[in-house]
C-alpha cells in the first residue's frame, strides 16, 4: 500500500492542529477477549457449553471463516474438550498426515458426484458397523469438519488429496437450521456447530448430550441479530 508524502510542516510538527486532527481520527485498537478472540463488547464466551464427547473432531477451517463475527466454529471448538483447530486452506500433506495420525478419520461431508468433474474419485465407503455397533469405535474415532462455505469446501477437498480418500459421513434427517444470520443456500444446509452436533449425535447415539450446545448457539445467534440495525447495517 502507498501512502501520499505529507508536506514538511505538518510531518515535523506532531502538534500541529493537522497533525492532531489526523491522531485523533485514527481508531483505538479494541481489546479482544483472549478465548473466543472476539472484541471485548462482542465476547462470545457466555455461549461456551462444553460437552463431553468420545469422538475427536479435527475442525479445518477456511482462512476467510476466522474472523467473520457469524462463524459458529470457534464456539464450537471452545465446547469440545476433545476437539482441534487449524486455519488454512491447503495443508501440507506430511500435516495432514500428522494431524489424522492413529485414529479412524471420517469426514463430515456428503458424496456430491459433482465433485468428480474436479477429478476427485469417489470416496472409500464408510464401514457400516461404526453406525450400527458405534460403541465399538467411538474411542478410536475423529470426526474431521471443514468450515467453510460450500464452494470453499469443495476447493479444501480439492487441494488436500489425504481428505479425499476418508470414509464420508453424511447428515440425514436433521432438524431445520437455526442459523438466522447467514443466508442459506438449500434447505439442508447447517452451520458447522449444528452439523458437528448432529454428527456427534448419530455416531455417540446420544442426542440429549448435545442439546445444551444447540440452545447455547440460539444464544449466540440472537446476540448476533442484537447487532443488526433496522435497515440492515452493523451497529
Amino acid at each position: 500500500m502507498t501512502t501520499r508524502r505529507t508536506s514538511s510542516s505538518t510531518s515535523s510538527h506532531p502538534s500541529s492542529p493537522a497533525a492532531a486532527s489526523s491522531f485523533q481520527a485514527e481508531p483505538a485498537k479494541r481489546a479482544r477477549c483472549p478465548a473466543c478472540l472476539r472484541a471485548v463488547s462482542s465476547c462470545i464466551c457466555r455461549w461456551i457449553a462444553p460437552v463431553a464427547h468420545a469422538v475427536d473432531v479435527l475442525i479445518l477451517q477456511h482462512p476467510l471463516e476466522a474472523h467473520n463475527a457469524k462463524g459458529s466454529a470457534r464456539l464450537l471448538h471452545l465446547s469440545l474438550p476433545n476437539s482441534r483447530m487449524l486455519t488454512g486452506e491447503q495443508f501440507a500433506p506430511e500435516v495432514l498426515a500428522e494431524l489424522l495420525a492413529d485414529k479412524h478419520n471420517v469426514l463430515l461431508y456428503p458424496d456430491t458426484p459433482g465433485d468428480r468433474s474436479l477429478g476427485i474419485a469417489p470416496p472409500p465407503a464408510l464401514d457400516p458397523a461404526i453406525l450400527l455397533d458405534p460403541a465399538r469405535f467411538l474411542s478410536r474415532l475423529r470426526l474431521v469438519v471443514l468450515d467453510a462455505t460450500w464452494r470453499k469446501s469443495r476447493k479444501m477437498l480439492y487441494l488436500n488429496p489425504p481428505l479425499q480418500q476418508l470414509p464420508r459421513l453424511p447428515l440425514r434427517d436433521t432438524p431445520a437450521s437455526h442459523y438466522l444470520i447467514r443466508k442459506a443456500h438449500a434447505p439442508d444446509q447447517l452451520s458447522t456447530l449444528e452439523a458437528t452436533c448432529y454428527a456427534l449425535m448419530q455416531l455417540e447415539q446420544d442426542a440429549s448430550r448435545f442439546v445444551p450446545l444447540i440452545a447455547a448457539f440460539d444464544g449466540f445467534v440472537a446476540q448476533q441479530l442484537s447487532y443488526v440495525m433496522p435497515h440492515g447495517e452493523k451497529a
